[in-house]
């Protein structure tokens, strides 16, 4: 997954797709990933859309955008 981000990256974007980043991933692995996403967007300014189904990783989000049959049901936003 590192590869890929690193091989996505290589352009230099201002946005970062990742569907079910960590879903092949050890826990271990999955939060170490989960870091490095969030250093990017701190210290870069990287936006970053994740596709997830794990609500721990949801809950790390600045905003969670919930859906339902391809609709929106919700837009929560923290600080």
């Amino acid at each position: 997954q590192r590869v890929a981000i690193a091989r996505a990256l290589m352009n230099d974007p201002f946005l970062l797709l990742a569907d079910e980043p960590t879903g092949n991933l050890d826990s271990h692995s999955g939060l170490a990933l989960i870091e490095l996403l969030e250093r990017l967007n701190r210290e870069q300014g990287l936006t970053i859309i994740v596709v997830t189904h794990d609500p721990d990783i949801s809950g790390r989000a600045r905003r969670v955008i919930h859906m339902q049959d391809g609709e929106m049901v919700n837009d929560e936003r923290r600080n």
